[in-house]
Order: C-alpha cells, then structure tokens, then sequence
C-alpha cells in the first residue's frame, strides 16, 4: 500500500505539473541550486549562457555532444524545471530532490512528447563518503553525501546532496582530457563513479589506520586506558560506509557487462576498473568489521581478567585481615574463664601470633599470584 500511494502521488505530480517558461533565463526560476550548464561537442567545452533550454537546443539541432547540467541540493519546485524539460520519469525525480537513497542504478524511458530525442535515461545513485577524523569519542569519522546522475542520450543531469563530493575536479579533469569526454554521457557517468570510489579508498586506508591505533591500545601495557566506546564507533561508521559501498558493486558490474544505452561498449571496460576497486572496498571493510570485533573481544577478555585479579587481591587481604579480626573477636568476648587473661606476656603473645599466621598467609598468597 505505501508503494502505491507513492506512485500515485509521483503520477500526480508528473501530469498536473505546471507549465514553466524557460524561454529566457531571467524568467527560468532555477535557483541557487544550479551549479553549472555546460554544453560538449566533441569532448570541447562550448560557449554558452547558462540557459538550460537554450544548451538543450543546440545540442539537438547539431546532432552532436551533449548537456551538462549541475545542481546542488535543488527543491521540488526547482527540480521540476528540468524535469519537464528533460523528460525524466517521476519515480527519479523523487529520488532525487529527497535524497536518502540506496546506491542503485536503475533505467527509465525517456517521456516520449514531441521535439524529444528518444531512448532511455540511466537514474544511478552514489553515496559519497569522506573522513572526518574524530575530534571527540561522539563525533562522526565517516561523513557521507549522495550523487545522483541522470544520464541521457545528450545529457548529463548531476544532483548533489551533502557538503562534500564537489564534482568541480572531475569537471576539470575531463576537460582537459577531451578524447574522453567526447564519448558522450557515459563518460561523466564513469568519471563521477571513478571519483566516488577513489574516496572510498581514501577512507578505508584512512579507517585502517584508526583499527591499528585501537589494537596497539588494547593490546599495550596499558590495556585498560583502551577505549570500548571508540571500538563501538569504528564499527558503527564501518557499518555507515559499509551501506554506503556494499550495494554499489552489483550495478557496476552490470554496466561493464550488459548493455545498458546509454552506456556504449567503449565506455564498459572503464566500469570494470571501477567494479573492482569497489569489490576491494567491500573486502576491506569486511576485514576490518570483523578485526573490530575481535579487538572488541580481547578488550572485553582483558577487562574481566583485570576485574578478576582485583577481586583476588581483594578476597587476599580480607582473608589476612580475617587472623587478627578471628582473634581479637574471640578476646573480646565477655567470659569470666578464658586462658592466659591475666598473664604478664599474654597480650605480646597474641600479636606475635596474629602477625606470624598474616605472614604466612601473606607469603602464601604471593606464591600462589594473588597479590
């Protein structure tokens, strides 16, 4: 029922969408959220003024390069601008101005209305990752983002959600390799997972590090100043990038190996690369999720034989102190007859033999480890 509801409210939206005049930019009501419109043809950046619109239109009319549209965090009501311009499905455009989603790449029909290029559209979303480094036993190590990619025959829509993860630098490196970027959509589809899983590295060799530091604490001379609670973090923010990582090798496996327009077969074997090093990630994070629980355990280990040698220590001395307390209790008692009362070398004899019996009791339990 809730699924359906949702498709509801998508097709609503989708159908009774007003119409929104882009004819000229001053009158498009794109936003702040728009980070760049750029036009391609031939991998070479072209003049243009921004107008979404207006680039869509010389792509079309050339039959050549494509679009690239940039937005950050856009609302509903910005997003649908270019929603209806582009034709793309509601379920996507969803997804994508809510943000939260599961890495996923899923594959939708262009809407088919007159002047569109037909085919589909690629929805792929990635979660971003970086590190944060911990600045107290609360704070986050991992902090995570999302991309989501619209990719069309000739164009690439790309949302952006989180603080990080610009994709400024993967614009730049494409530029100033334009062979690449002349292989269409794709090739910033490859570029921004490249990207993506590039960070994740960073991280888990970043992550490596904090797991060495918590198993040289625990396993040091001062294995009680180690900290569970930091174990714990570690191992919750092990689980956020393991959600983050996990469901992202499946589809880019898919696109290296199925044909998915608008991925052609010159661009595959570049996700291949990318599937692999996301198969690593996943590796490593299994290897350092159950290093964790294994350092978890020997800290736990040590922490009860500590309590357990304390309470050795503990139950030694009462049992020394338990002689001279037997004694004197036994003295203390109010009897008229009781042995040596009134002797001179009483009192002297008595603790002569309290601290004689403690001695050995003593000397016995050092033997034996307890104290």
């Amino acid at each position: 029922m809730p699924m359906i509801r949702r498709l509801r409210r998508a097709m609503r939206r989708a159908y009774r969408r007003p119409t929104i005049d882009l004819s000229h930019p001053s009158r498009s009501p794109l936003g702040s959220s728009v980070v760049n419109c750029v036009v391609y043809e031939d991998g070479v950046r072209k003049p243009s003024d921004g107008d979404a619109r207006e680039a869509l239109r010389q792509v079309r009319k050339t039959g050549r390069g494509f679009v690239w549209v940039g937005l950050h965090e856009p609302t509903e009501a910005e997003f649908a601008v270019f929603a209806s311009l582009f034709g793309l499905h509601p379920l996507a455009v969803e997804d994508a101005v809510q943000a939260h989603q599961r890495p996923k790449v899923q594959r939708y029909e262009l809407r088919d209305e007159p002047g569109r290029v037909g085919g589909a559209v690629l929805f792929t979303v990635l979660k971003t990752c970086r590190y944060a480094g911990h600045e107290s036993a609360a704070s986050e190590i991992v902090d995570t983002g999302e991309v989501m990619v619209f990719t069309g025959p000739d164009f690439v829509i790309t949302v952006r959600h989180g603080r990080h993860g610009s994709l400024g630098p993967v614009r730049e490196a494409l530029e100033e390799h334009p062979e690449q970027l002349a292989k269409g959509p794709a090739a910033v589809l490859h570029a921004i997972a490249d990207q993506v899983v590039d960070a994740y590295l960073a991280v888990t060799d970043a992550v490596e590090s904090d797991v060495d530091d918590a198993e040289n604490a625990v396993f040091s001379d001062n294995a009680r100043q180690a900290d569970a609670g930091r174990i714990y973090l570690l191992k919750r923010e092990l689980l956020e990038l393991k959600r983050a990582v996990g469901p992202l090798e499946r589809p880019m496996r898919s696109l290296a190996t199925s044909p998915l327009p608008p991925v052609g077969p010159e661009i595959r074997p570049y996700f291949r690369d990318v599937a692999d090093h996301v198969a690593r990630v996943n590796e490593q994070i299994g290897t350092y999720d159950a290093l964790l629980d294994s350092i978890l355990q020997a800290h736990l280990a040590q922490v009860t034989v500590a309590q357990n040698e304390d309470m050795r220590r503990i139950t030694a001395w009462a049992a020394i102190i338990a002689v001279p307390t037997m004694v004197c209790g036994v003295y203390g008692m109010n009897f008229d007859h009781m042995p040596e009362l009134r002797w001179t070398y009483g009192y002297p004899l008595v603790i002569g033999v309290m601290a004689t019996a403690c001695a050995l009791i003593h000397r016995s339990f050092r033997r034996n480890g307890w104290l």
